[in-house]
């Protein structure tokens, strides 16, 4: 590719908003989840992700792909902070985000040939921008020569709940950028202690950067179902101004699999660039304690909550009674006009059995009569 052509390629940011956020139960619920949600700060989590990459050079309007049932929350949300999305793509269903990505880089590929893709999940948190920047424009000459590359989070404790990346060598040429040496699992915390301790690893916050060709011909190569099932659906897609509907016969005979067991897991072209950007997916009640402002006693309070000879806690009020704790540690309290949770924080990532147990639950009976 020439230079010129390098410089003038515009970048999209392709924000996924696929998920239900069911492990943030009651505030974030199928409806209404996590994504649109001022969760961290007075923005929704969607709002944050679109405009911390507002000032980046050669940047297009967002391209957004969600559920159809939140089309409308989507574009509520993007006029709320000013922002015109180049288009909102709607699933007719979730696939898992190989094919979200597809669908987004036909789109891009219809409209201008080709294009930088910066994919984001839409519910994470990135408090040092500044870093997440530099790592951006170290990527794109790795980008532009065909590489998919992902951004490795540095990790800062063993963490069992993150799939992890294992850096290869360095790329000639592309500072900062590292082959991927291979893409593992959750591990075990005796695995995840010597990751952290040995330096090589990084936490996958599911963030990408490559051309919509490179990502299509990759995709192509190594899941040639979602390949074509993508690229049928958009052949026939409905446009009704920014909203863009895939075929939904189409889009739903694609196989559910993610990028990283479609293509990531697979390709030659996997690259790594290692960042330290106080980046937080906000998967737990627990991960959201620790990422907003606490106070002398490390209790998290937020609206019409007060404490006494409590540490350590959580205490979410939106749209429910006031909270009131006392001698509580360690414990996560939520409370919403649709239900109360109440949890010690280490049971955070529990809290999807919960959701489940609650499917077809009527509230006009006792809760353990109703699950007998």
């Amino acid at each position: 590719m020439e230079s010129v052509e390098s410089e003038a390629m515009m970048m999209f940011p392709v924000i996924l908003s696929g998920g239900s956020g069911t492990r943030l139960w009651p505030l974030s619920r199928s409806e209404r989840p996590k994504q649109f949600l001022p969760i961290v700060t007075d923005r929704s989590m969607m709002q944050e992700t679109i405009l911390r990459t507002a000032i980046l050079p050669n940047i297009r309007g967002p391209l957004i792909v969600a559920s159809e049932a939140h089309g409308d929350m989507v574009a509520q949300q993007m006029a709320e902070i000013g922002v015109e999305p180049s288009a909102i793509m709607l699933e007719p269903e979730g696939r898992n985000t190989a094919i979200a990505i597809a669908i987004a880089a036909h789109w891009i590929v219809k409209a201008q040939g080709d294009g930088l893709m910066l994919v984001m999940p839409s519910d994470h948190v990135i408090a040092d921008l500044p870093s997440f920047h530099v790592a951006i424009e170290q990527a794109t000459p790795a980008a532009l020569s065909g590489c998919l590359v992902t951004f490795g989070i540095r990790p800062s404790h063993a963490e069992t709940g993150y799939g992890y990346i294992e850096r290869g060598e360095i790329l000639s040429d592309l500072a900062g950028v590292h082959k991927v040496a291979q893409f593992v699992e959750k591990p075990a915390r005796d695995v995840a202690e010597r990751y952290v301790a040995g330096g090589d690893h990084y936490w996958n916050g599911g963030i990408f950067l490559f051309t919509a060709q490179s990502y299509l011909r990759e995709l192509a190569l190594h899941a040639p179902e979602i390949a074509a099932a993508s690229a049928e659906a958009m052949a026939d897609a409905a446009h009704d101004g920014a909203a863009v509907r895939p075929e939904p016969a189409r889009f739903r005979s694609s196989p559910n699999m993610s990028i990283d067991y479609a293509v990531m897991e697979k390709t030659g072209r996997a690259a790594v660039i290692p960042v330290d950007m106080g980046w937080s997916d906000v998967g737990s009640w627990d991960a959201l304690w620790a990422v907003r402002e606490r106070d002398a006693n490390n209790n998290c309070l937020k609206d019409a909550a007060l404490t006494i000879d409590s540490t350590g806690n959580l205490i979410y009020v939106d749209g429910g009674p006031p909270v009131a704790a006392l001698g509580m540690h360690d414990c996560v309290i939520v409370s919403t006009a649709e239900g109360v949770l109440v949890m010690p924080r280490e049971r955070s990532q529990d809290v999807k059995a919960i959701v489940e147990m609650l499917k077809g639950v009527s509230f006009r009976r006792p809760l353990a009569q109703a699950a007998e």
